[in-house]
């Protein structure tokens, strides 16, 4: 297959919303929220809304924007930015003349996609926003995810005298394992649809399996 000409392709049947809202997106260099991981979730959207429905340009704008302000993870402001990317749709889409009506579902969707801000959805699209979102954080893409930002913040693997913790605090600022138990393995527990939670068991086994690779190596 060869590949799409553009990114906005790969949003397809919503291109044209996409190739819009698509320079209002991805901002800094951290690549775990980089067009890759909006390709990923839209992808997981896809899937999720084929067995639960909902909105489908809704959902695809709320995908496109969810991550629009970057705020870093170890930033005093990380509990803000869904807060701050909510905003900002909110400002793009009513320049592109979307109606208030069609703006305030999406603004919701991305309001309450995160974790750090932990605010309910009270949407099927925004339920599957924080699904398919959430499904990137754990599997294998999730274990990259987890390793690629302890390096960017400058963490270590996992601490050589206690890998899992038996004998200590978690601390993932300090060791990037440690993020599997203290936030990836709690994940699957709080997804908001069927299909979200059926694939999040799926993924969570994969992420043991990575932990369980990496134990039996060191």
């Amino acid at each position: 297959m060869s590949r799409p000409a553009t990114l906005a392709a790969a949003f397809s049947p919503f291109e044209e919303l996409a190739d819009e809202l698509l320079p209002h997106t991805v901002s800094g260099d951290d690549g775990s929220h980089d067009a890759a991981h909006l390709i990923r979730v839209w992808r997981n959207a896809v899937r999720i809304r084929a067995e639960e429905g909902g909105d489908a340009r809704q959902l695809a704008a709320a995908v496109l924007l969810h991550d629009c302000v970057a705020v870093e993870k170890n930033s005093p402001q990380r509990a803000e930015a869904s807060r701050l990317a909510a905003e900002k749709a909110w400002q793009v889409l009513d320049g592109l003349g979307w109606r208030t009506a069609e703006i305030s579902p999406v603004a919701h969707a991305i309001l309450t996609h995160s974790f750090s801000a932990n605010i309910p959805p009270e949407t099927l699209e925004a339920r599957i926003l924080q699904d398919a979102d959430r499904l990137d954080a754990i599997g294998m893409v999730g274990a990259a995810r987890c390793f690629y930002i302890a390096g960017r913040m400058g963490s270590g693997l996992y601490d050589p005298l206690d890998p899992l913790a038996k004998d200590r605090p978690l601390d993932d600022k300090a060791f990037a394992i440690d993020h599997f138990e203290a936030k990836l393995f709690r994940l699957a527990d709080g997804f908001q649809t069927v299909a979200g939670r059926r694939l999040a068991l799926e993924r969570q086994q994969r992420l043991r399996g990575v932990l369980a690779m990496l134990l039996d190596e060191i």
